[in-house]
């Protein structure tokens, strides 16, 4: 964990972007499967931790700031598209790894984007708690972001897992 005390405001939002920037792809991913719209949920989030920061005052994690504000983010990102339309289930764009081998990459490909379409397909609930595990935090930690005890984050993560496990 990082003290903001000799940071400027940019360097440290700069320093928890970095850090917490392919997380935040991933928890954008399970609340946009439109490549434009979640690269403008994206911003959204990077622009609420940005006007925030300066209320930051270390009460818990700057990973737990960070996902809390991208939780709410992605929340009301997806209440403003639901009045829009209904969202339809689309594939996922993964960036193949160059250096990898075609035939494995196709293989992690569809299997990310099956994982992906299920997650999609979860409650939301189930969601935000499959999501925020699998950006590594743990019952705890989700449970601060979300609101609720680390027991029943818990509780919801071990529902969810076994609902996954079903959609797959």
């Amino acid at each position: 964990m990082h003290e903001g005390g000799g940071e400027s405001r940019e360097a440290r939002f700069l320093r928890m972007l970095g850090e917490f920037g392919p997380s935040l792809d991933r928890l954008a991913a399970a609340y946009e499967a439109d490549p434009a719209e979640r690269d403008d949920l994206l911003q959204e989030i990077s622009f609420a931790i940005w006007r925030a920061l300066p209320s930051f005052r270390g009460e818990c994690s700057e990973r737990t700031f960070v996902y809390r504000i991208a939780h709410n983010r992605g929340l009301t990102h997806r209440a403003r598209r639901r009045l829009r339309v209904a969202e339809p289930l689309e594939s996922i764009d993964v960036m193949p790894d160059p250096g990898a081998d075609p035939e494995q990459a196709t293989i992690r490909s569809l299997t990310r984007e099956r994982l992906q379409a299920a997650v999609r397909r979860l409650p939301e609930g189930a969601r935000q708690v499959v999501v925020l595990s699998l950006s590594g935090l743990g019952a705890g930690e989700i449970g601060e972001v979300l609101g609720i005890t680390e027991n029943n984050a818990a509780v919801r993560l071990s529902r969810a897992r076994r609902a996954l496990k079903d959609l797959l």
